[in-house]
């Protein structure tokens, strides 16, 4: 009962007062991440939407044989589902190391520590928007009709849900990480099982029936994707008991995060 009441109503609000009070530097630490991932880079920003861009490539030309026959607008499918399935990959690979990252800092000043992760996962959010900008090269090259109908407005859906799963997921690794140190060598196995788990450059249903009804139920990034596919690529509504299990999971993952994380925090100085 103790623990449930430290992660109350009011703890909440003041972590919201606390990030009020340091907003200045959660957007210098967003600007600064955004501007080191391209320093000294000759194309610098343009390899937000390069980088999709060639991915998308390599794999349609890989597995076109395979699937472009059974799957309408194979090069705007294989990006949507890579843009977001990297932004979860980046976002939590680089909260691993949001907090024994910023060591040095965290150990000369009060600073609330939660931010360095929190603005990991924004940067990467940033760089999610600069790669839409492929997304709409591919859509426009391939003929893919996207502004047809304003239901492609309903794309921001996925996105949101999708950011507030990760930020709850950063926050879990991050304070795992700083404790157990293998996570940092266990996770890039974890997402790329994860990454094959799902149907980025194939359908759902070519699986065999009780493993796609397991992702298609209880895997986020299945949910996230196949809305945001339905929304952006193929001017569809997002089906409604994907808009509520992308929702709900990304809440749990969310308060899992944060509880996680705010008892685990007062430790952090012991172990960084």
């Amino acid at each position: 009962m103790n623990s449930i009441n430290g992660f109350g109503a009011n703890k909440i609000k003041r972590g919201c007062v606390e990030f009020l009070q340091f907003k200045d530097l959660f957007f210098q630490l967003v600007s600064r991440d955004i501007k080191l991932k391209y320093r000294r880079s000759f194309l610098g920003y343009l390899w937000s939407v390069l980088n999709p861009l060639l991915t998308m490539c390599v794999q349609a030309t890989v597995f076109t044989l395979m699937f472009k026959r059974s799957i309408e607008f194979y090069p705007a499918y294989l990006i949507a589902g890579n843009i977001l399935f990297g932004f979860m990959r980046e976002s939590s690979s680089h909260s691993i190391y949001s907090i024994t990252g910023n060591s040095s800092l965290l150990k000369k000043t009060y600073v609330p520590k939660y931010i360095f992760t929190l603005s990991k996962v924004t940067s990467d959010l940033v760089n999610l928007l600069f790669s839409l900008v492929a997304l709409f090269i591919v859509l426009f090259v391939t003929g893919v009709p996207f502004f047809r109908t304003w239901r492609t407005l309903l794309s921001i859906i996925p996105l949101i849900e999708l950011y507030i799963f990760c930020v709850g997921l950063g926050l879990f690794i991050s304070q795992a990480s700083v404790f157990f140190r293998d996570v940092q060598n266990i996770w890039p196995v974890i997402v790329n099982a994860w990454m094959y788990l799902t149907p980025l450059f194939y359908t759902i249903d070519i699986l065999p029936k009780p493993l796609a009804s397991i992702i298609a139920k209880i895997n986020p990034m299945y949910i996230y994707i196949a809305m945001f596919r339905d929304t952006m690529v193929y001017g569809h509504y997002p089906w409604s008991a994907l808009v509520w299990r992308g929702l709900i999971i990304g809440i749990l993952m969310l308060v899992i995060g944060m509880w996680s994380f705010s008892h685990a925090e007062d430790k952090f100085i012991l172990y960084i």
